[in-house]
């Protein structure tokens, strides 16, 4: 059953009473990540296991999980090449009170740095499951962090996108 989770700001990201944060080094350009994460929405089930549908809504996006669940969700912040954050406004998912995930991409020599911040609010059995879950979560992030590196440095890069 979806329900309505509590609209949180950007600031929810640092103030979240959870806050699971993963970074992983990728070869490819800030904006060719940018690209692929805020505005290719709909090829994430080709590099992010877990998502089996994403695509853009009005402001949003609608997301599916492997083993059913859905987010509705509202972008809250989309600086090309530098960030990408959005909030969960409608979800199956038990627990959840409040939930914004947020992608950042820090240019380095060897490509870029990218952080995921998962920032959520619920209950204790939820923080507990989620705590647990960290090195899941973690695993796979870094996988789709490297599906992703290797889908752009592909012969042709990904649609809209030139080979690295």
């Amino acid at each position: 059953m979806a329900r309505r989770l509590r609209p949180v700001e950007l600031d929810f990201v640092e103030t979240a009473p959870l806050r699971l944060v993963f970074a992983a080094e990728a070869a490819a350009p800030a904006d060719a990540l940018y690209r692929a994460l805020a505005v290719e929405t709909e090829t994430w089930p080709e590099w992010f296991a877990a998502v089996t549908h994403s695509r853009a809504t009005d402001g949003g996006r609608e997301v599916r999980l492997k083993g059913g669940t859905r987010f509705e969700e509202t972008v809250m912040a989309a600086e090309p090449s530098a960030r990408y954050a959005y909030r969960v406004d409608v979800t199956n998912a038990p627990g959840l009170h409040a939930l914004l995930e947020e992608w950042r991409l820090t240019p380095t020599a060897g490509g870029t740095r990218v952080q995921w911040t998962f920032a959520a609010a619920g209950g204790a059995p939820l923080r507990f499951a989620l705590r647990m879950g960290k090195p899941g979560l973690g695993r796979a992030f870094r996988d789709a962090v490297t599906a992703l590196d290797r889908r752009l440095a592909a012969p042709g890069g990904a649609p809209g996108t030139a080979a690295s």
